[in-house]
């Protein structure tokens, strides 16, 4: 199996670097890169240019247009069997593209995801953010998980997709805004098999900062409604969580100005809410810091989603607006 590893990149000179290196160390050597500047303002060209003597790599400058579209055009111009989209924010383990193709050989998928992980290299706040984003007791229980809500849905930080799958339904139709996810239904409502690989793990740097954090949380609970206006059907009312979390936290703060009664009792579920988060996270983490930290992450991450959730709920559904 020849695999066409597609990363969309804009202004990110350093994780690119960071990327390729992983490539090179990988195990299973049939597959080419296809490294898309979508519109960079700061080029990758040169770092790219200086793993020519160690990958299969090509380079394209395109117009900006937005990363879905960016794999659209990387889709066009690949060469492989399958096409594998990452994010440029990753590191992939060694024998990533080893376990991919010995599962698919296995079990045939048409398309497939795989689960992000925090790498031992990750700041605090990086390990903190990654928590949130897999974790139990926040949105990440319904997110890359063997027990997920519904039909799966593959994230396009790591997403395979095959070149059949790909002839038949095309490219992304959206290029933001929950576009992996529309394009995963599409592929699905065309009858072809999607699934999670769940050793096919990578480590997803997400964002190095809690305000850089909050913008693109914020941005996915948007994106959920975006999903919403295409497949009403695809709402499910667990991804009302965040949203009725962030109300019950605006009610709670509330109610310590108005009638401290109801006002203890909220703030005592909500410590014992944060409790469960900093304990687990304190076992997976091994860290008093992380697991402190996470119990910010993981309000940024239900506070963000939920708001935007809720601001294009009812701007979109509710007011019609577009």
């Amino acid at each position: 199996m020849f695999f066409s590893i597609i990363i969309p990149l804009y202004n990110r000179p350093q994780e690119i670097d960071e990327l390729l290196y992983t490539l090179t160390r990988q195990t299973y050597l049939q597959f080419e890169v296809l490294v898309i500047e979508d519109g960079s303002k700061i080029d990758a060209r040169s770092i790219v240019d200086s793993y020519a003597d160690k990958l299969d790599i090509k380079y394209y400058f395109k117009e900006n247009a937005g990363q879905g579209f960016a794999r659209n055009y990387a889709f066009e111009r690949a060469s492989g069997d399958y096409f594998i989209i990452f994010d440029s924010d990753i590191l992939v383990p060694p024998d990533y593209l080893e376990i991919v193709k010995n599962y698919l050989f296995e079990h045939q998928l048409d398309a497939y995801g795989g689960p992000d992980a925090a790498h031992e290299s990750f700041t605090p706040v990086q390990k903190a953010i990654s928590y949130a984003m897999t974790s139990p007791f926040t949105t990440g229980g319904i997110r890359g998980n063997k027990k997920h809500v519904g039909q799966f849905h593959p994230r396009s930080f790591n997403m395979g997709v095959s070149r059949q799958a790909w002839e038949k339904v095309g490219g992304f139709v959206l290029t933001r805004l929950g576009e992996d996810i529309e394009y995963s239904i599409r592929i699905h409502e065309a009858g072809f098999k999607i699934g999670l690989i769940p050793e096919a793990k990578v480590y997803h740097k997400r964002r190095t900062s809690f305000s850089q954090f909050y913008k693109q949380l914020h941005f996915f609970g948007r994106a959920r409604i975006n999903i919403y206006k295409h497949f009403p059907k695809e709402l499910k009312l667990v991804h009302f969580f965040p949203a009725v979390f962030t109300v019950g936290l605006g009610f709670t703060i509330l109610c310590n100005f108005v009638y401290q009664p109801l006002a203890s009792f909220c703030t005592t579920l909500l410590l014992i809410y944060f409790l469960l988060i900093f304990f687990h996270s304190l076992a997976v983490n091994k860290s008093l810091k992380v697991a402190f930290l996470s119990i910010i992450s993981s309000l940024i991450q239900l506070t963000a989603y939920g708001l935007g959730f809720i601001q294009d709920l009812f701007k979109r559904v509710v007011f019609k607006q577009q």
